[in-house]
C-alpha cells in the first residue's frame, strides 16, 4: 500500500459517497486511476464495506454499555454464540482477568439486564460487569496516514464510514 492508497483511503472515510473524478482530484489521479485503485483496494480486504455511520439515539439505541465477561473455560471459540445476540456490536478475547470484552447499544437500560440474562446463557460464561456509558467525547477512525493507526477524531453522526483494515506487512 503506497501513500496515494492511503490518502484514497482517508478521503474515502471523510465521504465514501464522493464520485471517482472528486476523489481523483483530491488525490492527483484520474477518475479511473482512482476507480481502480478503490477496486483493488476492496479486493485485498483492506476496505471491509463502506457503511452510514448512523445516530444510535435517532435508531433507539441510546444506551452505550462494555460488558466484561468471566469464563469457567476458554471462550475462543464462543464467537458464534456472540454473534448470534444482535445488541452486540463488537465481541473481542482479551487478556487480563476477564475473558471477553463486547460491546452493546439498547433503548433502555431494562434492555441491557436482558442482554446480560443472554449472555449468561452462553456456555462457559461465570460472571460479567458492566459499565454504562454518560457521554462519549468522541470516537476515532483507524488512519491510513499515521504509522500508529490512530487517526483524528470523528463526529459519532452524521458521515459514510470506511471500515480499514491495515495490511500485514
Amino acid at each position: 500500500m503506497d501513500h496515494i492508497d492511503r490518502l484514497l483511503l482517508t478521503h474515502l472515510q471523510q465521504d465514501a459517497t464522493q464520485s471517482y473524478a472528486a476523489l481523483g482530484k483530491a488525490v492527483g489521479l484520474s477518475a479511473g486511476a482512482a476507480h481502480e485503485r478503490v477496486r483493488k483496494l476492496r479486493e485485498r480486504g483492506v476496505i471491509r464495506r463502506t457503511a452510514a455511520d448512523v445516530d444510535p439515539a435517532a435508531v433507539g439505541a441510546g444506551v452505550l454499555a462494555y460488558v466484561t465477561i468471566d469464563s469457567t473455560s476458554w471462550m475462543g471459540e464462543s464467537a458464534a454464540a456472540f454473534a448470534a445476540i444482535p445488541e452486540l456490536l463488537e465481541a473481542h478475547v482479551i487478556a487480563g482477568s476477564a475473558s471477553v470484552l463486547v460491546k452493546v447499544r439498547t433503548a433502555t437500560t431494562e434492555q441491557l439486564q436482558d442482554v446480560l440474562r443472554r449472555l449468561y446463557a452462553i456456555e462457559g460464561v461465570s460472571g460479567t460487569q458492566a459499565t454504562v456509558v454518560l457521554e462519549t467525547f468522541f470516537e476515532r477512525a483507524v488512519s491510513p496516514l499515521a504509522g500508529g493507526g490512530v487517526g483524528q477524531a470523528v463526529q459519532v453522526t452524521g458521515t459514510a464510514e470506511v471500515v480499514v483494515q491495515e495490511e500485514s506487512r
